[in-house]
Order: structure tokens, then sequence, then C-alpha cells
């Protein structure tokens, strides 16, 4: 796990390729590399790069596999994340006449690269961003990961044939790029929420940063200033396969049950983010006698506290709970921070609690932290799934079959509503689509505290986009690779590394995650209860009060008591009066007071207005 940073170009700019302006960028990137640093600089006749890591020694911690690596004195390698199945390529590769010198991943993908090109990709399991230079035909490529777990950004100016990359926005900003806020992102994170474009995944926050979408991959020439972006994988939602019960269950646990095991190697010490969910719950009764250290956060008196269920879960996996309860004051005092890490504005409170486990993590030792993020998104663990799950049920199977399931998951408080518009919006998916965008629509445009100047300089641009749900794993692919989950990743990664952690995910092995988008939906959703197949895995591993819990509860902090607190209102007072002042609020809203909202309420304007302030002024 590292920060990775590099410059590229043509040797007319060699003086912008500087030893200087990389030792600026990895200097920006410490947090996510405590462990030491590397340069590589060099210029021909034609090129001039410049490669840097800060390095988070997880695997192989000693010099061999320090960065930048260099492999057969042609190629040299930056590569932030980890290749789960690193030690099975390397086997592979050395029989096929590769040689090694470190036990680390990075000399593996060099490898690999040298053996198979840019189809290398393919054969990687695992959470990676990398470049390698190879110094022969002077071209350089990169690649993220399948789902976006590791981040990559970039800079390119065409006008002189410079590249620019970094594991995060800053380093490109201490190289010397300008931080230009992008005005139309934040005027819909304002009135909606969004912080992800729906058909344009490359964009971020600010003005010429993009990020490398999710499983894409940048060749760049600077001889030729030739520069092309391809995707290398993509996830099959429409195949469907048939299996018994049986035969489902026990694939789903024999590739659970190896992910799991793929991610429970490293040379560190291993924790697991707990909650009261099932998810994490699943990790650690797959990690029983393996791992000895849960970390959470806890709400004491809260409605949504899950302390019970997490003290008795890490029992019951027989590991130590540690906890961590965050306030409003908490919150208050870390927001520079976070804002800091994060880069582009986050939409609810639940940001601080996430923070806060990791930095209790790094406190007690912990460098990499199994999460269960990922297993909504891909199950439909969430409400709103169970609506398009039946939407699917009623077009297949009828009105009165949906009905049925509908009263079932009602039962199990899985279903807030259904009714006969639903039934509409089973017959006509398309209709559905456009009056949801038409719904959004409406409420971006009463939000009618936006400058007006300011709306009309942004608006538009497609950012309020609903994708065409015909069946259950079209909301699934759409919210996994292009919408919320993105988001999700990226808050992880960034609270991760700001207490140099590494956060692994086991529910996003590509195996796994390919296997259940193949299972019909009935998998999903059965006997009244969501992510069913992950349920019937775990009968008596997990205690009861958690694997048939009634209902969804999120990982929620009370935001809307933090919200009350006098210092809090102060905060969002004095925000409302810098969005005035950057002429993107109406002055009207200086006379209203502060409207308190739950973290994950529909109109959670306040907040907004606060987050967006830290990162406009």
């Amino acid at each position: 796990m590292c920060g990775i940073a590099g410059i590229i170009g043509n040797a007319l700019h060699s003086g912008l390729c500087s030893r200087e302006r990389l030792q600026a960028m990895t200097d920006s990137l410490r947090h996510r590399g405590p462990d030491g640093e590397g340069h590589f600089c060099e210029q021909s006749n034609n090129t001039a790069i410049a490669l840097g890591s800060r390095r988070l020694a997880i695997i192989d911690p000693g010099p061999a596999s320090d960065q930048p690596l260099h492999y057969l004195d042609r190629y040299v390698i930056v590569h932030n994340g980890e290749i789960y199945n690193a030690s099975e390529l390397r086997q592979v590769l050395i029989k096929a006449g590769r040689s090694f010198r470190s036990a680390g991943d990075a000399e593996v993908i060099a490898a690999a690269f040298h053996q198979w090109g840019e189809d290398c990709v393919q054969k990687f399991n695992g959470m990676f961003a990398f470049a390698i230079w190879d110094r022969e035909t002077e071209t350089l490529f990169c690649a993220r990961d399948r789902f976006g777990e590791k981040p990559f950004h970039f800079h390119y100016d065409e006008s002189v044939g410079l590249f620019y990359f970094a594991s995060e926005m800053k380093a490109l900003w201490a190289a010397g790029i300008p931080r230009q806020p992008l005005q139309q992102a934040f005027l819909h994170f304002l009135t909606l929420g969004i912080t992800e474009h729906p058909d344009f995944p490359e964009l971020t926050f600010f003005e010429g940063i993009f990020r490398l979408p999710t499983a894409h991959c940048i060749t760049f020439r600077p001889v030729t200033n030739i520069l092309t972006i391809s995707r290398y994988w993509d996830l099959d939602k429409q195949t469907q396969q048939t299996f018994t019960v049986s035969e489902a269950v026990h694939q789903f646990h024999t590739l659970f049950h190896s992910s799991v095991d793929l991610r429970l190697t490293a040379d560190a010490k291993i924790g697991i983010a707990l909650s009261g969910g099932i998810d994490s719950a699943s990790i650690a009764a797959e990690s029983k006698n393996r791992v000895s250290n849960t970390v959470s956060a806890v709400f004491s008196g809260f409605r949504h506290d899950e302390s019970d269920r997490i003290i008795n879960m890490a029992a019951h996996s027989v590991m130590y709970a540690h906890l961590v309860q965050p306030t409003a004051d908490m919150l208050i005092d870390n927001m520079n921070a976070l804002v800091k890490h994060q880069e582009e504005p986050f939409g609810s409170a639940g940001i601080l609690a996430q923070f806060a486990v990791h930095r209790l993590a790094s406190e007690q030792g912990i460098r990499v932290l199994l999460d269960g993020q990922g297993a909504d998104e891909i199950l439909g663990g969430y409400d709103r799934y169970t609506q398009w799950y039946l939407l699917e049920v009623t077009r297949s199977k009828g009105w009165k079959a949906a009905s049925a399931e509908a009263k079932s998951l009602a039962d199990h408080l899985f279903l807030p509503s259904w009714g006969w518009r639903n039934r509409i919006a089973a017959l006509s998916p398309g209709l559905t689509a456009h009056w949801l965008e038409r719904k959004a629509k409406q409420v971006h445009e009463r939000v009618n505290e936006i400058d007006e100047q300011f709306r009309d300089r942004n608006d538009g641009a497609g950012y309020i986009r609903k994708p065409l749900v015909e069946r259950l794993n079209d909301i699934l692919y759409a919210d996994t690779l292009m919408g919320p989950l993105q988001t999700l990743l990226r808050y992880a990664d960034r609270n991760a590394m700001a207490h140099g952690v590494e956060t692994r995910f086991p529910f996003l092995d590509h195996n796994l995650v390919e296997f259940i988008f193949s299972l019909p939906s009935h998998f999903k959703f059965r006997d009244g209860f969501s992510k069913w197949i992950l349920r019937e895995n775990y009968r008596s591993r997990i205690p009861e009060n958690i694997l048939w819990r009634f209902g969804k509860t999120g990982f929620e902090p009370p935001q809307y008591e933090w919200m009350n607190d006098v210092r809090f209102q102060k905060q969002i007072k004095s925000a409302h009066e810098k969005l005035v002042d950057l002429r993107i609020l109406d002055p009207k809203v200086l006379r209203r007071s502060v409207i308190p909202c739950h973290a994950y309420a529909r109109d959670n304007r306040d907040w907004r207005y606060w987050v967006a302030a830290q990162f406009l002024q």
C-alpha cells in the first residue's frame, strides 16, 4: 500500500519533470506511506520522466520491495494496493522463465506486464492503481482495479505533452496544477447531494483533474503525445445461470472463504471493522481464530446504536472489541482534517465515524482492516433495492406473486411501501426512469436558496440521470460501478490512508461478484429477507439476533442531534455567510434558522452547505 505520483513528458519539458516537483508531490502523500519514500528521474533524447512513491509496508517490508521498483533494467513501476493472487502468479511466471528478487507484488505486476503486455490486468485479483514505465518503448502504462478501491487521479496538458498522475489530488496541486472548483459539481452536490457524475465517471470536483474510471487503463507515449484510455473489464449483468439452492450456497461459500483467506495475507497486524450487521459479522465468522481484534464506532443512547450486537459478535468470534464513540465536538475539531484527506465533498456525518474507526485501529497497531463494504450493493442490502426486486417479480411472475413477496418482505421490515404505482413502474421501466429523473430535477429546482446566476451558469450537463432498470441487476450494476459505491470507496480509502491503515474488502473479489451477478434474484431476496444467500451461509456461525434481524440499519451517527448543538449551528451559519459572499447562495438563507437533518435525509441541505463551504473557501 502506497501513495504514488509521476510526471511524464517529452524531453523539451524536462525542467517540469524535476526531482523538486516530484518531491513536493510525494511529500503531500506522506500519510499514505509513512514507512519510506523513493524517486526515479530520468531523461533521454526524447522523454523525461519522474516517478515517486511513499510506502506503507504491508507485504515483504524489507528493502527488496521498495519503490520505484526496477525490473529487467527495462521497466520501472510504482504501485498502490495489493495483488492478492501474487504468489500464484509468481509461480506461473517462474515456470515461464521469469525470476524474482522480492516477495512483493509490485515485481509480480512488472513481470506480468513483460510476459502478457497490457492483458496482464486480466490476471490480477486485487485492489490496485499502478504505473509502469517501459524504457525501451518509452511508453507509460497505468491501470486501476475493477471496482475502484484504489484511487488514480491525473492531469493531462495536451498543449505541451505533459501527463501528471497521483493517488490523491493534493499531489497534483503540489506540482502546480491549479485548484479550480468545478462549479457544476458543487451546484448539484448542494441541491441533490450528487458526488459522482453518472455519465462521466472521470470528473472530479475540480477542473482539469480527472480520475481514471474503474477497470480502465491508460497508455501514454510522450514522444508522439498520444494518450489513450480504455476499459479492460466489465461486469456481466445479463447472463443468469441455473443453480440448485445447495449448489448456489456451496459456491458462494467457496468463493467468499477464498476471498477472505486471500485478504488475511499480511506481514502486519490485522483487524476487522465490525458493525452490528451481517456483512462485517460474516467476515468475522470467516476469520475466527485468525484475527484477534475488531474496531467499531458506537453511539451510546442513540436509536441506531449497535453496541450490543458488536460486542456480542466480537465475543462470539473470540475477538477483542475496540470501541470509539464519535461526538459533535469531535466532528467539528476534525473537519479540517476530513476536508484535507477527502479532497471532495461528503454527504453525511457518517464519514467521521469511519475516520475515528481507522484512527483507533492505527492507535492499536492495526495496519490492515477488513471491511464489509460492497455487500449491500452486490447482494441487494438497501431497502431501495427491494422495490426493484419486486418490479422484476411483477414482470416475470405477475402481480399476485409480487404481492406475496412484498408482504413477506414488509413483515420483516425490508419494504417501506408497495402499491399500485409500483405495478405501473414494473410494466414501464423506461417511463419509470424518466419519471424519477424528472422528480430529481424538480427537487433540484425547488432549492430556491441557490443564487440564480450561479444556477444559470452551472445547470445541466447531464448531472441528473436515472438508469433504466428492467431487473434487479440493472440497479445493482449502476450502484456498484457507476454510483454510490464509488463514493463510499473513496471515503474508505482516504479515511484509512489518513492514519496509515490499509482497508480490504472481501465482498469485492471479482470472482465472487461475477458469481453473485450470475445468480437469479431469488437467491438475494428469499423468505422475506434480503441478502438471503449470505445469511444462509452463516447459519449457526453468527448469532441469531444479527443473522436474521429485521430491517436494514445503516452505519448512521446521530447527525440530527449533533446539528442541534450550539457550536455546530454557529459553524453552519458561518457556512451560509461564506456561500453568500461567494454568490453561491441567495442572501435570504441568512434569515432562517439551521435545519437539522438525519444523516440519510434527502433534504440534507444545511449539512451540504457546511461541507461545501469548507472546500470552496
